[in-house]
């Protein structure tokens, strides 16, 4: 197939770009680098040396004879370069990661809020809408998010995607339909994947788009088969406060010798995926696309639920690190349970890999690697939920990054 792979230079869309590629498919990487400038606004940079996207695919062809073609292209504000770039290429599929991934960040300031808004609904729709006008019968696979469904189960495993309810009439006739899980966002970001939903859902039903929406939990891990192969084409390793994921961001904390953070009680449970099983599991999607006319496919990607402080103490036990709880900046329940059916990818042969010591032990030994390009004030969240948590009177006038 061709693949387009939209956000191909980030945490997740490089790996996944790779991946593919290697499977034989003729991959096109398109960003705007905007990741790569938020790096720059935050002052914390990847704790992992990242090399320009126009090395990291020179680096891939070296190493594995294969081509991948890299297009600087701001998805979200320039819809005629979309157009133009869809009606040249004519891909097959189109895997869409251009969106701002991070709820902290999105949560900084009314600025902040407004860029992850502007940006992620107007990549999403933007997509959708050129597909539309292309004519290009291509299958849109989105990474998406657990968070849309929120983190409370109602006593019952969370469905993939759609929820069968009951409608009593005014008659009292009893009417089965079926429904989109209700969506209950934590922060603005997840905001905008509840958005994505609903355009996905009126697309496939009004102008007959093949789409899957992969409800993604949260990714940990550093290298997959390709990424390892050498040093340029490693992945980024986030660990600061707004972009560095929970299990990875206590394994670097461990590395460098600081306190693993947990914020409030620890309570709260998250549901995980190892990077290897997400590029498997967006390869899988690709090779089970719905037929037109179908509604949205949607998947639940994660392997496991963990809570955060039963990590924060797994991580302490091997490596011997403290753990120190620190104020919850996020407005959400203390303590919570979460359980989530995930049984399309299993069914669909997803062998996943669990939790296990010697992947911890792996991902300890990058940040080990790397721990002299460690900043230790960027590891604390600084960016709170609501205005009583934040002190003073927030800036009106903060200067996210452009482009989306």
């Amino acid at each position: 197939m061709k693949i387009a792979v939209l956000g191909g230079d980030g945490f997740c869309g490089w790996p996944a770009s790779l991946h593919l590629s290697d499977l034989g498919h003729d991959v096109l990487v398109v960003d705007n680098l905007s990741r790569r400038r938020i790096d720059e606004e935050l002052g914390a940079s990847s704790l992992t040396p990242i090399v320009s996207p126009q090395e990291r695919v020179a680096a891939w062809q070296e190493v594995s004879g294969r081509t991948i073609t890299f297009v600087e292209l701001d998805v979200a504000q320039d819809y005629d370069g979309l157009v133009d770039l869809l009606l040249a290429q004519r891909p097959d599929a189109v895997v869409h990661f251009a969106e701002q991934r991070a709820a902290p960040y999105s949560m900084k300031s009314p600025a902040h809020k407004r860029y992850t808004v502007d940006n992620n609904v107007n990549a999403t729709h933007n997509l959708l809408a050129a597909l539309v006008e292309t004519g290009l019968d291509a299958h849109l696979v989105h990474l998406g998010t657990m968070g849309v469904y929120g983190y409370g189960t109602a006593g019952m495993k969370i469905p993939e995607g759609y929820l069968p309810v009951q409608v009593v009439t005014h008659e009292g006739e009893q009417v089965e339909q079926e429904i989109l899980y209700p969506t209950n966002p934590g922060s603005v970001y997840h905001l905008t994947k509840c958005l994505d939903q609903q355009l996905f859902a009126y697309y496939a039903k009004n102008d007959r788009l093949r789409i899957t929406d992969l409800h993604q939990g949260i990714v940990w891990g550093t290298h997959t088969d390709q990424t390892a192969r050498d040093e340029r084409l490693v992945n980024r390793f986030d660990y600061d406060g707004d972009y560095g994921t929970v299990l990875n961001r206590f394994l670097m904390q461990a590395a460098v010798g600081y306190p693993l953070t947990v914020h409030g009680t620890g309570g709260q449970t998250r549901a995980f995926i190892h990077i290897r099983d997400m590029v498997r599991c967006v390869q899988i999607a690709l090779e089970n696309p719905p037929a037109r006319g179908d509604k949205v496919k949607i998947f639940n990607q994660m392997t496991q639920t963990h809570r955060v402080r039963d990590l924060a103490e797994l991580v302490a036990g091997l490596s011997g690190a403290t753990v120190e709880m620190v104020p919850n900046p996020r407005h959400e329940a203390a303590e919570n349970d979460l359980h989530v059916r995930n049984d399309t990818f299993l069914d669909l042969g997803l062998e996943p890999t669990f939790l296990e010591e010697g992947l911890l032990l792996e991902v300890e030994e990058v940040a080990r690697r790397y721990a002299h390009r460690a900043d230790l004030e960027k590891i604390p969240c600084t960016s709170v939920w609501t205005a009583e948590q934040r002190p003073g009177v927030p800036s009106r006038h903060p200067q996210p990054v452009a482009g989306g």
